[in-house]
Parts: structure tokens; sequence; C-alpha cells
């Protein structure tokens, strides 16, 4: 039988601590027995979490319950120290995320969300408090650049709209484009390119490879050139809720000008704008992310795919296909189809993977976040790709390809070759050639 009660309470005046304590061997010195004392929380005011809990979106953080499930599987805390918990616990004692440099450091990967009990939603609560921080013109420095980059020029990366289509004078192949289909008949697929793979000389790659595999395919496919603009949703959720609107309104406007059956995006952050974003604001059609587009495919895919590759691959799951949006499957059935490469899973991957640090606006805050942490997040990725004995990092985002490929250096990996699942079908493709 247990003791009654009232002889299990801790009499505090009967609590003493000394100096200094050594119990068989172990020194237990300190503070030891503050548990049996007041909290520190009575000596602060909860004044700045309940104005974050009061915002539309910001609800969720007042749920928290202190549990730290989030603090196990969050990618800045592997690099840092951060969570939702310790975002939680600092407003508490006085911290005011308004103003806090915290405000910036998460990337809105979901792996949080995904374990939390209270479903703490950071997803919705750094938006909010962020949007707040751009209205009072409380924004890192690279960051504001961004934002002013993709309103005068449609992307983020300050180069001129009329250029959006350039690369595909390199390809080799027809990359016929909407406004110039001069009555050849609606397109099958409307393939919306995106920034990083329209400018960036490494998302070029990945595109002049697609452009490639869909003519192999035979798909009946067009672009928007210079009609397309930045999805918007990457700067949305770094707080830029007008900008995010004003491109949606332009993107939307011009995907119904033109007949198309499909859409196919070559980035994840596109797929989860289109699908879960745009739609909100009435533009529903069916999209894909060119790796659901091509798996689809492979029965016609499989014969074109002729020269081995030798090399033992991971790949990285990116947040805004699988977590956030359910798909794992596609680019391991691509990559499993290519001949002699053997696919290696890490261990962070599918529901757990890790993040490469680019969403939620760490794209272009990475000057910013090195001073928050011990290393980029991109570069632990790449310590845990090398660590897995890969040959070639596999991804199929457009941020990633650079972040990566600038970690492999940074980290004195040089040896591992980062290449977008598209490369790779295009090597196997092409063989030799390319």
């Amino acid at each position: 039988m247990p003791r009654p009660l009232e002889e299990q309470k801790v009499i505090q005046s009967a609590v003493k601590e000394k100096d200094e304590l050594i119990v068989d061997g172990m020194d237990i010195s300190g503070h030891w027995n503050r548990m049996f004392g007041q909290r520190v929380i009575f000596d602060y005011s909860v004044e700045n979490l309940e104005k974050v809990a009061a915002l539309d979106g910001g609800e969720s953080l007042g749920w928290c319950y202190g549990c730290a499930k989030c603090t196990g599987v969050c990618p800045i805390d592997i690099v840092g120290d951060y969570s939702p918990r310790k975002i939680h616990r600092r407003t508490q004692t006085g911290v005011d995320l308004f103003t806090s440099e915290d405000l910036w450091l998460c990337t809105t990967c979901m792996n949080c969300l995904r374990v939390c009990p209270k479903e703490v939603d950071m997803i919705q609560i750094m938006p909010a408090v962020r949007e707040r921080a751009v209205l009072d013109g409380s924004v890192p420095d690279e960051l504001q650049k961004a934002f002013e980059d993709t309103a005068k020029f449609g992307n983020p990366l300050g180069q001129p709209q009329r250029k959006r289509a350039a690369w595909a004078k390199n390809a080799e192949v027809p990359v016929p484009i909407m406004a110039c289909l001069n009555g050849d008949g609606p397109a099958d697929v409307l393939w919306y390119v995106g920034s990083y793979p329209s400018y960036h000389p490494r998302g070029i790659d990945a595109s002049l490879a697609a452009a490639r595999i869909f003519n192999a395919l035979g798909v009946n496919f067009a672009i928007l050139g210079k009609e397309e603009k930045d999805d918007g949703d990457t700067q949305r959720l770094a707080g830029e809720t007008g900008l995010f609107e004003m491109l949606a309104e332009h993107n939307i406007e011009v995907f119904n000008k033109y007949e198309w059956g499909t859409m196919v995006v070559t980035g994840p952050h596109e797929y989860n704008a289109f699908n879960n974003e745009y739609s909100k604001l009435g533009f529903k059609r069916p999209v894909l992310h060119y790796t659901q587009f091509l798996a689809e495919r492979l029965h016609d895919l499989r014969p074109l795919l002729k020269e081995s590759v030798e090399a033992r691959v991971t790949f990285h799951d990116p947040c805004y296909l699988g977590r956030h949006n359910g798909e794992y499957d596609a680019p391991r059935e691509l990559l499993r189809a290519i001949p002699g490469l053997e696919l290696v899973e890490m261990g962070r991957c599918r529901e757990n993977g890790y993040c490469c640090g680019g969403g939620g606006g760490g794209m272009w805050l990475d000057s910013f976040t090195q001073d928050h942490t011990r290393m980029r997040l991109s570069e632990r990725r790449v310590q845990e790709a090398v660590e897995y004995e890969a040959d070639i990092l596999a991804v199929c985002c457009p941020f990633e390809v650079s972040r990566f490929e600038d970690a492999a250096k940074s980290t004195g990996n040089d040896q591992l070759k980062v290449l977008d699942i598209l490369e790779l079908l295009d090597h196997s493709m092409q063989g030799g050639k390319r």
C-alpha cells in the first residue's frame, strides 16, 4: 500500500541544499533540488505568447505543452538551438518573436508538425508573424532584396523577364512556347519551368535534360516563356503575402489564357503552390511534379534508358514534395529504372527526411542563418550522404542542386556529385553524348 498523501508531501523547509555534495562517488553539487521550488515561468508575462496566438494562423503556438517531440526532428536544432517548443518557451520568458531573429530561421519543413501531438503548426504560425514583420519593415536585407527582385523582374534572381526562355536555345530539341503555337492545336502538357530552372546555370542543366526527355517520349508540351513569373509561394511563407497574391493573379490569368490538359512543374514548391494555394484563388487544374509525370510513363521511358549509370546514389526527399504533399515513391521509381544505379537510403529519409535549408525563404537567408547555426543544413545533409558512401546525391528540387554543390565544396567533399534526377535520366538516355 502506498503511503498517505500527507506523508508523501515534500516539506520545503526540510529540504537543504549543500554547495558541494558527492553521493556514491557522483558529484551532485549545485541546484539539484530546484524542482521543489517555484518555477521561473511565474516571473514572466505571457504577453508575447498571446500576441502570436492572437494572429490569424498563430493560434496553435499557444497549444504547445512542452513535450519537445519537435526538438528531436527539427533540422535547425541539429545544427543549432531551435524548435517550436523552444520558440514557445522563449515567448513565455520574454522574447518578442516579432522582432527576434528566431523568426527567420524556420524553413517550414513540416517535420515538427508531423510528430506534434498538439498540432502546433509552424507552417501557419511563421508566415503569420513574418507578414506582420514585413509590414513593419523588419526584414533581413538579403531577403528584402529577393522580394524586391521578384516584384521588379518576376523572379528572385533579378533576371530580365524577356530572357525567361533563353535557355531553350541550347536544348537542341524543340521547346514550343504557348504564344507561338499558331493554330497547331492545344498542348497536352503545359510545362511550368520555374525561376531557377530558367536562369540558374545548374537549374538550366535540368531544364535542358527535361526538354530532351519530353521530346524523346513524344510529349506534346509547351512552355509559357516570358509570360511565366515566379510562383511566389516561398515569398508567401517568408511573409510577403501581397507579393504572392500579385504573382498568383498574373500566373492564373496566363494559365487560363491557353488550352492545355495537364500542367507539369519542375519544382516541389510550384507543385505545392498550384495545388494548395492557387486553388484558394480559383485555379483548379491537374498539376503534376515531373517525377510523377515521368513515373506514369515508365513503360515508355524504360526502353530509352540504355546507358548504365554505375554509381551508388542516395536521394534527398524535398520537404514540399514529400512531407507537405505525400509523394515519396515517384522519384525512387525513376532512379530504380536507371540501369546500373544502386540506390541507398540515408537514415533521415521519406517522412523523416532532412531539409536542405531553402524553404520558407531560407534560400535567400544563408548569410543571416550562418550566425545562428554551427553549419548550414545543406552541409549537414552532404555529410550524411558521404557517411552512406554515396557517389551521387540525387535531387528533384531546383533549390537543391546549387545548395548541395556549394555544401560539398565547403565541407571538403568535392567527390560527391549532386545531380537532378532529370540529369541522371538524360545521361542514361544519351550515354557518352552528354
